[in-house]
């Protein structure tokens, strides 16, 4: 991992090398395509007001039933919630008229103690046409019969956050009961034997945080194991989380998101403000991957139109210091600057 220092706020280039990327099997999609589509900041966005994003992350529930180290959710820093339906329905509607093209139907939480999942699904694909919904989950909920309902409902991406390389890890990582490592490994297994059996169109693929020395030895055959199951597999930075977990357990993370290892971007301009949309559980659009606390909430959707939040003058405050490389005083300064 790297550390990027920044004492004047200002971000300078940093040389970044990279492992080679996995990918097995039978690819019905390179997700790796789609995520360096996203993180690669066009031309035409790098302004102030930029289009419409094609991909956007909703948040169907803020809850997670895991307690990981390095991720901010563990902190509870803000309440935790399931997103109203009534305003799930008229806010991707809405986003898809606009021309948003991807819905990631998970942001900080793990959408699969969502009960009414498989209906957004089915709702966004069959009701509003959006192209491609994807999803992300721990794996803990992922079961056979769960899979099937969502791959049925016409889900297009089903990633599983792999991060741990054996159950006793798994337990001191997540505070879960050890045994469930197993369970997950044995559902990213069962969702190739649905998704195949079906006939479902929906890829699946999996990433796994890049630690060095021993523990890279040991996720590196955790990951084998699944290998055969997924689509593509791909390593992931240890985020700093807005820098609510920089330096998390003795860990040193990168600044910033610059993507997946593989096509790492430069930390500032952040692509995530301009290419991608968040939106809370609690309906506040986000400008932040990582906004556990709440301080990047660009607009209330209930009160506003989602392009109206897009190019909301605090959101444009934030790009145009973005655009300068300087972020003293905003948001994001924490998560660059680290001390």
């Amino acid at each position: 991992m790297q550390q990027i220092a920044a004492t004047d706020c200002r971000v300078d280039e940093v040389p970044i090398t990279s492992p080679p990327l996995a990918t097995v099997g039978k690819i019905v999609g390179k997700i790796t395509e789609r995520i360096d589509a996203i993180t690669r900041i066009p031309p035409e966005y790098r302004r102030t007001d930029p289009p419409v994003p094609r991909s956007v992350k909703i948040e169907l529930t803020a809850r997670c039933d895991f307690n990981c180290f390095f991720c901010a959710t563990a902190k509870r820093l803000r309440t935790k919630a399931d997103m109203d339906w009534s305003f799930f329905r008229r806010v991707v509607r809405e986003m898809r008229d606009e021309g948003v093209e991807e819905l990631g139907l998970f942001y900080l939480g793990e959408s699969l103690l969502c009960d009414w999942l498989a209906d957004a699904i089915r709702y966004a694909k069959a009701e509003c046409g959006y192209p491609y919904v994807f999803l992300t989950t721990n794996g803990r909920l992922a079961t056979p019969q769960r899979v099937g309902e969502l791959m049925a409902a016409g889900l297009d991406s089903l990633k599983f956050s792999f991060n741990n390389a054996d159950a006793k890890q798994f337990h001191e990582v997540t505070g879960v009961k050890a045994s469930d490592f197993y369970r997950v490994v044995e559902n990213i297994k069962s969702a190739r034997t649905v998704r195949d059996g079906g006939g479902y169109h929906c890829g699946l693929y999996s990433s796994s945080i890049r630690y060095d020395g021993e523990q890279l030895t040991r996720m590196k055959r955790a990951v084998d194991e699944i290998l055969p199951f997924v689509d593509e597999h791909y390593w992931l930075p240890l985020y700093g989380q807005a820098g609510l977990t920089s330096g998390a357990a003795g860990t040193v993370p990168t600044a910033g998101n610059p993507g997946r290892l593989g096509a790492l971007r430069r930390p500032v301009p952040c692509w995530s403000i301009f290419t991608e949309g968040h939106i809370t559980y609690d309906a506040r659009l986000s400008a932040c991957c990582f906004d556990h606390d709440g301080r990047f909430s660009m607009g209330d959707l209930t009160e506003q139109p989602f392009l109206e939040a897009w190019h909301s003058e605090p959101f444009q405050t934030l790009r145009r210091a973005h655009l300068e490389e300087n972020l003293c005083g905003t948001a994001c300064q924490r998560c660059i600057a680290y001390e």
